[in-house]
């Protein structure tokens, strides 16, 4: 399984989204990060599922949508008519994360659990079955930009551990601070996707930086 790159259009130029996105898969990006913030559940607000429907007519790379919001439910439908492919929730915004996650399952995406820095890898335990993907901030979520957390990389691979002992095929993805100086440790503890803003959109030669991501500097 090779290392994915979901550049986080939390840290694009949306004065020029379509060339932000068109150059994101000249680059060779395999993912679309789409962060939604609700201003309640985290202190800032961002994009709503008009832009991700906007995204969508731009490209066919797949979109990753993360719910940092204190109502995901409500929002699950329009993301899926919004052309969302990956959805991920929080395991404190939502009451009854079983039925959500079956739901995005139902509504045609992949249904993935963020896990902010605070909460434990035993927040899953009885929801193995039903997350293709377990998302692991390595900041708290709410701003782009931050450094990452360096325990990060321990609960990645202790994530990566507990898969391994269940014969799970979930993807570990990993967002908060990433860039290519801290990418070797991620991969090397368990991640399958690396989710990178500002080193990404930051950088002059993007293609670059994905080889970099994935370890490829050939």
């Amino acid at each position: 399984m090779g290392i994915k790159v979901a550049p986080s259009l939390l840290a694009c130029d949306l004065a020029h989204i379509a060339d932000e996105v068109h150059s994101a898969e000249a680059a060779g990006a395999d993912l679309l990060h789409f962060d939604v913030m609700d201003g309640r559940f985290v202190p800032n607000l961002t994009f709503g599922a008009g832009l991700c429907a906007a995204v969508r007519r731009l490209t066919t790379l797949p979109l990753d949508v993360h719910l940092m919001v204190a109502a995901p439910d409500a929002l699950l439908e329009p993301f899926a008519e919004a052309g969302a492919n990956r959805l991920s929730v929080h395991v404190e915004a939502v009451t009854h994360l079983h039925r959500t996650l079956t739901r995005v399952r139902e509504l045609g995406m992949a249904p993935g659990v963020a896990l902010n820095p605070a909460t434990p890898l035993s927040a899953l335990e009885e929801l193995w079955p039903w997350v293709d993907f377990v998302l692991v901030m390595t900041v708290n979520p709410g701003f782009g930009g931050q450094l990452m957390i360096p325990d990060g990389v321990d609960k990645v691979a202790r994530l990566a551990v507990e898969r391994t002992r269940r014969g799970s095929t979930f993807e570990i993805a990993v967002d908060g601070g990433i860039e290519v100086s801290n990418a070797e440790a991620l991969r090397a503890a368990g991640a399958d996707v690396l989710v990178t803003g500002s080193a990404f959109f930051g950088a002059s030669d993007r293609r670059r930086v994905v080889r970099a991501l994935r370890g490829d500097n050939g």
